[in-house]
């Protein structure tokens, strides 16, 4: 018996169409043999609700997502949107997205792919057995706290860091479930030795570990993480952390895996969740088919495995993933030592082939 399965596809800008269109090729290939039939409906998020729509995140497009089993997602933004009022942003679509969906927590694993392992900057011996997950908190913190103000007349600008009780022990919960189905261990990360917030997240996550006693909980300034991420890596199993601490670390951690276009995300809430790439809409190279899609098709995955309880299906992706890599199939951003790089679309028909 087949099970239906909507999803709503947020291609967005740049190279979100091109990324977006082989993760929907690699689910489409999945549903051909599994049980598993996917409807694609597809919505303006970003810069191109802007230019058709005048605002970065419809009303229609919010709706929509609220109606569906899950979203998938490209990137936003683009240069010609820079100047822009701040309520016109493509960022801003993204943001109000996620919180009219309440997605609150933000998963994002940075895996080394042994067949990569010569495309990270670190040397081999401290990337091997890399597999960290970053928890990011996703609707609080300085991105959402009031005020947020310039005072030009004043000569000054204003944003403001706030996390509630509620908010630290939601992330925490779901971090340490997490590591409660991985190693057992928690790094809590913030700036406590500075900052009012993070003393009083550090209290809250310590409060909120007595509820697993089975999960070891270590605490770490971010300045430290930060260094620690590339003095030794393979050390963190999950990472829990703010909203732009959050932002900051899981793009350092990408680099361990060689390219921002291998990290995939999966940003979820109580009711709704949202998959997509780490990495942004890259203009500079949209439309030239040499965008990475591999981000977004893990992410995919990830939708598989959160979302619609199909671990089986997800490791089915990610085996495909690292068939593909290990027979030499390279986009242009992990191209190493003269390879030939494939398209975007190349790539996707691979491990489409693989599965």
């Amino acid at each position: 018996m087949q099970t239906d399965t909507t999803i709503t596809v947020l291609p967005g800008d740049g190279i979100g169409p091109e990324v977006t269109a082989e993760a929907v090729k690699v689910l489409k290939a999945l549903a051909g043999s599994s049980d598993l039939n996917f409807e694609f409906n597809y919505a303006d998020v970003g810069g191109c609700a802007v230019d058709k729509h005048n605002t970065p995140l419809p009303k229609a497009t919010l709706e929509q997502c609220k109606s569906s089993d899950a979203v998938l997602m490209g990137a936003i933004g683009a240069p010609q949107y820079d100047e822009l009022p701040g309520h016109l942003r493509p960022e801003r679509g993204l943001l109000d997205l996620r919180k009219g969906l309440g997605l609150y927590a933000n998963l994002r694993p940075a895996r080394v792919y042994p067949a990569l392992a010569s495309a990270s900057t670190l040397k081999p011996e401290y990337i091997e057995n890399v597999d960290i997950l970053i928890v990011r908190e996703l609707t609080g913190g300085i991105y959402f706290g009031t005020p947020q103000e310039i005072n030009e007349s004043g000569g000054e600008a204003r944003s403001t860091m706030v996390y509630q009780k509620h908010e630290i022990k939601r992330i925490a919960r779901v971090a340490f479930k997490a590591a409660g189905k991985r190693g057992n261990r928690v790094c809590s990360v913030d700036k406590a030795n500075v900052l009012d917030v993070s003393k009083y997240w550090r209290r809250i996550v310590k409060e909120t570990a007595t509820e697993y006693p089975d999960i070891e909980l270590s605490h770490m300034y971010v300045d430290n993480c930060a260094m620690q991420l590339v003095r030794y890596p393979a050390q963190f199993d999950v990472i829990v952390t703010g909203n732009m601490f959050g932002d900051i670390l899981s793009d350092e951690a990408s680099m361990l895996t060689g390219s921002l276009g291998m990290l995939p995300s999966a940003s979820l809430g109580d009711d709704y969740a949202l998959y997509e790439p780490v990495h942004g809409s890259a203009p500079d190279i949209a439309g030239q088919g040499k965008a990475n899609p591999i981000a977004t098709i893990a992410s995919a995955a990830m939708m598989l495995q959160y979302t619609l309880n199909r671990p089986d299906l997800a490791e089915t992706i990610e085996q495909a993933i690292e068939t593909t890599l290990i027979a030499g199939c390279r986009t242009a951003d992990i191209a190493m030592n003269g390879e030939t790089p494939v398209s975007t679309a190349d790539m996707g028909q691979e491990i489409v082939k693989n599965l």
